[in-house]
């Protein structure tokens, strides 16, 4: 792929007009269409791990509506909002079915649109997910930079400065509160939907929940109730044999990541 690095990963997007939005997204790979759905955090970057993944699959990573290179559109109002944003994204990518894959944020969002929309799912994977009621450990909120770091990365923020490269400081600062900005527009209160629960049991494709070794952000035993919602879940974990995996468990495992969730996907695409 092509790159310009103001900062460690930072890539060039592609656009695409989706219904009036211009929208930011990074494809590579071929065969099976794997649509991935990022956090909060690490936008406008091409990582080592989606490289690693992109070997395997046809690999399509958006940045949401008010994050990363997207702008945040004024219709943005509430997850639904963003669901029909994707339904509509590969409606105009021509993709009729995709693996999706959701980590964090993105994994509420993943979880949300398999809800909505099972027949466009050939298989889900969400890896430490939010959305569930009493997930967050913290109040995201309410902690500077530096704790959040420390929380996103075990104590270990300092081993993965690449990461956590934002380039100029000022650009930096007006972007994240653009993605806190939209973050709180869709989950400020509550910061969980009391109906996920019920409408996952709508989901129909072969489902995979990841949890790491150790997450200080989100409460692993919430995350798991995601595999009791949906209908044949199985739960799984990513672990790292130099140091337990952390809430971003793609930076430290992004290779056994990769495998693992490619596994799930070919494993689904033969169903």
């Amino acid at each position: 792929m092509d790159t310009k690095l103001p900062w460690p990963f930072y890539t060039e997007p592609k656009w695409i007009d989706v219904h009036g939005l211009k929208t930011a997204y990074r494809r590579e790979g071929a065969g099976e269409p794997v649509l991935y759905l990022h956090g909060n955090g690490m936008t406008r970057r091409w990582l080592p791990f989606y490289e690693e993944l992109s070997r395997s699959v046809d690999l399509i990573v958006p940045d949401h509506p008010g994050f990363g290179d997207t702008e945040m559109p004024e219709w943005l109002d509430n997850f639904s909002d963003v669901v029909l944003h994707y339904a509509e994204l590969l409606d105009t990518l021509g993709l009729e079915k995709v693996h999706v894959i959701g980590h964090s944020f993105g994994g509420w969002i993943a979880a949300e649109f398999a809800s909505f929309y099972p027949e466009r799912l050939k298989s889900l994977q969400l890896l430490t997910p939010a959305g569930l009621k009493g997930a967050n450990l913290h109040d995201s909120f309410r902690q500077s930079g530096e704790e959040a770091l420390e929380r996103i990365f075990n104590g270990g923020a300092d081993k993965y400065a690449e990461y956590t490269d934002d380039g100029d400081p000022t650009e930096s600062l007006i972007s994240n509160y653009k993605q806190q900005t939209t973050v709180a527009r869709l989950a400020w209160q509550p910061r969980h939907n009391i109906k996920l629960p019920r409408r996952l049991g709508r989901v129909t494709a072969p489902t995979q929940v990841i949890l790491p070794d150790e997450d200080r952000i989100l409460n692993a035993d919430v995350m798991r109730k995601y595999a009791e919602y949906i209908p044949g879940a199985t739960l799984a974990s990513i672990s790292n044999p130099d140091a337990p995996t952390s809430h971003v468990p793609f930076v430290q495992a992004p290779k056994a990541l990769a495998e693992m969730l490619s596994g799930f996907v070919a494993a689904a695409s033969k169903d």
